[in-house]
């Protein structure tokens, strides 16, 4: 019989539905349940394509046994980390504290006024390794709750009290100043000592793809001229390309490498990783003019179109690791899908070009991943490649594994990771001449806007099937939203863009912004939680902290808006206060401040709609490598955006204006000025 999640929107709630654990959706009610009964909550925190949140289910969550000591001891509640980052964060926040590592799926026994008091991530159903059983922990944490109650909420109450206590104020320079150019040197040095010179990328195993440091390299370079920070981002991204973290087939990136060397990934698809990943390709072609970045930001555009996109236009979250392994069997493995043994290769192109495939991709008999199989990668080979014959076999194996059995997909629509795609697709689409991509990021931000945006332009974190979330927005989701529409305005001249990031950058400095220019990552009006989020630093994604400070420069440089640049430059400071210790973390911060060091330029392109000059001129401005450059487009008495206003023809033709530092200097109908003035 379902239970309770059998009513959630969520697929990964959905996945735990018929579990013969009791679970409870995040709620109130939840939490009442555990007073009246007067036993402690069991907190499991997870995503759908997490790997080993599939293998706790399986092993515990489906037993009748495990699931009927939760039942009888515990209130159970079930949380989509993604529907839900507010809850995760803080209580991932304890599971670091106090055991200095964390991770999903996360295990956390609560009071039921949601005081954690034990932590965990993964417990296996029986002891392996030196880890307790999840059997154990359950019975260990019952017999505490009933015969040392007082000491479990001193526990409790200690934690609350310590992480009550943790404030980044103290963090922020006492001028609120952004960083200075000696700062971003300092952090490119620290950055230096950590880089892998041999195989790209920082620090060891596992390896996760550096976005927004290779964002921050790449501006820094545009800015400086340092050949360090460009040589550090090229090869980076030239390993991860090559590696097996990359789909050498269909495109598009996995979450992360098991290993140092990019070759085995863990194989879940993201959508934010992809859309991170797509624009830094697409603008370490804009600075180098690389084939390789193009290619790798067309096909992780293609990919996510083809294989995210939804019905009503916006992008799925996510695709498993794990799939049907085609036995029979009913088994579910992890890279089934992907990889490929020397008989497989056989069995679908024949001999000669499986050995030539084999060769082209690092297929052995010996296998870099499981059982044999191998992990697609392209290696440098000397000579050169048939690439003709490549892409032959390329199709080939693409159409044969079309018809292996496939990874399930997280169809829901998260809000902050659309706007993240909106902007890689819009300026993929503008650099490469594809249409195509710029209409699929309008269909995107058009979704938002229908579906996630209320009438007060409060936003709802996720969407599914055309139908809004409960939980609302939190500060990544207005900061990266507001990016996307901003870049999508850039490329298409639609000012309407503009105006709704405005809405939504309001909200962030109503609702999100302190006195002294500190962020929180939940509204002041959201539900209370023991503690309230509030994290500056980078994970998988650019913190909102940071992704708001880029977008109210980006807006501020639009409008002209002094409220906007002070807030920007405010939030800036904890980018000063950590840049130089953990830059790494904070590396959008570390672009932003590029950005705002550079101006940023703004640049008024004012033309005719479609005509050769106007679309030249637009063209050079967006493919200007200098840091966070706003740029604007508009036909001749355009006000839409107030960058456009005042702004004339020039002898009757198309022209282009530069402004920065609140200096503007002659307009030029040059493309190719334009060009040189913006590399200075």
């Amino acid at each position: 019989m379902p239970n309770r999640l059998a009513h959630e929107t969520s697929p990964y709630l959905l996945q735990h539905a018929d579990n013969p654990v009791d679970w409870w959706p995040w709620s109130a009610d939840a939490f009442e349940e555990a007073r009246r009964r007067g036993v402690p909550v069991l907190l499991s925190v997870g995503y759908s394509s997490c790997h080993w949140c599939h293998v706790m289910a399986h092993e515990s969550f489906e037993d009748p046994d495990t699931a009927a000591l939760v039942n009888e001891h515990f209130v159970a509640v079930k949380v989509d980390r993604e529907e839900r980052p507010d809850v995760d964060a803080v209580y991932m926040e304890a599971v670091q504290a106090a055991t200095g590592q964390g991770g999903w799926p996360m295990t956390v026994f609560l009071t039921p006024e949601a005081e954690p008091f034990y932590f965990g991530t993964y417990f296996p159903p029986e002891p392996r390794h030196g880890m307790p059983s999840f059997g154990q922990i359950l019975e260990g944490v019952r017999n505490a709750w009933t015969d040392r109650r007082d000491e479990v909420g001193e526990v409790a109450g200690r934690i609350v009290a310590d992480l009550a206590g943790r404030s980044l104020t103290e963090s922020l320079p006492a001028d609120r100043r952004p960083p200075r150019p000696e700062e971003l040197h300092g952090a490119l040095m620290a950055l230096t000592r950590e880089f892998d010179a041999v195989r790209g990328g920082f620090g060891g195993a596992p390896k996760f793809p550096p976005s927004m440091v290779l964002e921050f390299l790449l501006r820094h370079h545009a800015r400086t001229g340092s050949e360090g920070a460009l040589e550090m981002a090229q090869a980076t991204c030239a390993a991860m390309a090559r590696g097996g973290i990359y789909d050498q087939l269909g495109g598009g990136f996995a979450r992360y490498a098991v290993d140092a060397t990019w070759t085995v990934p863990h194989f879940e698809k993201m959508l934010y990783d992809n859309a991170l990943l797509c624009r830094t390709y697409a603008h370490l072609w804009r600075s180098t003019g690389s084939d390789l970045a193009r290619r790798i930001a067309v096909e992780t555009a293609d990919f996510m179109v083809r294989e995210l996109r939804t019905d009503q236009g916006g992008f799925a979250s996510a695709l498993d690791a794990d799939s049907d392994d085609g036995s029979g069997t009913g088994r579910h493995v992890e890279g089934a899908y992907y990889v490929w043994t020397p008989e497989q290769l056989r069995t679908v192109l024949g001999e000669k070009d499986a050995e030539f495939a084999a060769a082209c991709f690092g297929v052995t008999e010996e296998g870099t991943f499981e059982e044999g199989a191998s992990v697609l990668q392209l290696p440098d080979v000397e000579g050169p490649v048939d690439a003709e014959r490549l892409a032959s076999v390329k199709q080939r194996l693409l159409a044969a594994r079309e018809e292996r059995p496939r990874p399930g997909r997280d169809d829901k629509v998260v809000a902050s990771w659309n706007g993240l795609a909106i902007a890689a697709l819009a300026e993929t689409g503008a650099y490469f001449d594809r249409p195509d991509l710029i209409q699929a990021a309008t269909d995107a931000a058009d979704l938002l806007v229908r579906v996630h945006m209320d009438w007060q332009a409060r936003l709802h974190r996720t969407s599914r099937d055309g139908a809004p979330g409960a939980n609302s927005g939190v500060l990544e989701d207005y900061a990266d939203v507001a990016e996307g529409f901003l870049t999508l305005a850039s490329v298409t001249g639609e000012g309407v863009w503009v105006e709704f990031a405005g809405f939504f950058l309001d909200t962030v400095l109503l609702q999100f912004t302190t006195e002294d220019g500190a962020l929180y990552d939940t509204a002041a009006d959201a539900e209370a939680l023991i503690r309230r989020p509030q994290d500056p630093t980078d994970n998988a994604t650019p913190s909102g902290w940071t992704a708001a400070a880029g977008a109210l420069l980006s807006y501020a440089a639009l409008t002209g808006s002094a409220l906007h640049r002070d807030a920007a430059e405010r939030a800036l400071g904890i980018v000063t206060a950590l840049s130089g210790r953990a830059p790494r973390f904070i590396g959008w911060g570390l672009a932003v401040a590029e950005a705002a060091l550079d101006g940023p330029r703004e640049i008024a392109v004012v033309g005719p709609p479609g005509d050769p000059a106007t679309v030249a001129l637009h063209r050079a401005a967006l493919l200007a490598t200098t840091p966070g450059a706003a740029v604007a487009l508009g036909a001749p008495g355009a006000d839409e955006v107030p960058l456009l206003k005042d702004r004339p023809l020039v002898d009757g033709k198309p022209a282009a204006y530069v402004c920065r530092h609140f200096t503007c200097e002659r307009p030029t109908t040059d493309p190719e000025e334009l060009t040189e003035r913006l590399q200075g």
